[in-house]
């Protein structure tokens, strides 16, 4: 991995690899606009885990690598214009990090990694942030044996109940088929 990103042009577009609440497509459509979803990838040797420490106190995704078994990912193109948005939002240089990978039968595809100084084992997911990454990997028909070990993370129901619901009207909509206006 490389923190290099290649130059971009006006109405590029570029790889993204989303593992966790970016799984769902209406939530990062509703993040940046427009996006193409370009396959699935099992990623052998990483490991998802809720240990990022989020804005809110919460425990955020992040991959490890040297993990036994292996994790999930969905390559998506969105225009290279939109990556300055999408780096705010997800908290580039404030607890992740861009890091480029090669993926085989991909262009090289950027993903967030969870800098070690905003890394918390201690820390869990509030439960609309579980439920956000648990309905992109049933979306996306990842394995049974990956969503069963999602299911098992413990949560903390948020205190914040607008936020709460937003995010819970999001899954909703999703499994309704409803539209979800983007941001």
């Amino acid at each position: 991995m490389t923190d290099s990103r290649p130059p971009a042009r006006a109405g590029d577009r570029i790889n993204y690899l989303a593992y966790g609440s970016n799984l769902l497509p209406a939530r990062l459509e509703a993040r940046v606009g427009s996006i193409e979803t370009l396959g699935c990838i099992e990623l052998p040797g990483w490991g998802l885990d809720f240990t990022k420490r989020g804005a809110d106190g919460s425990g955020k995704c992040t991959l490890n690598s040297n993990a036994i078994g292996s994790a999930w990912a969905v390559m998506y193109a969105i225009a290279a214009d939109q990556q300055p948005t999408l780096d705010r939002i997800e908290g580039l240089g404030n607890g992740y990090e861009v890091h480029w990978m090669e993926i085989p039968g991909y262009a090289p595809c950027y993903v967030y990694l969870a800098q070690e100084s905003h890394r918390d084992r201690a820390l869990v997911p509030f439960d609309w942030y579980k439920a956000l990454v648990l309905a992109g990997a049933r979306f996306h028909g990842f394995p049974t044996t990956y969503l069963t070990a999602i299911e098992s993370v413990v949560v903390t129901r948020d205190v914040d109940e607008q936020r709460r619901a937003e995010n819970m009207r999001l899954i909703d909509a999703t499994q309704h088929g409803t539209a979800m206006p983007h941001a």
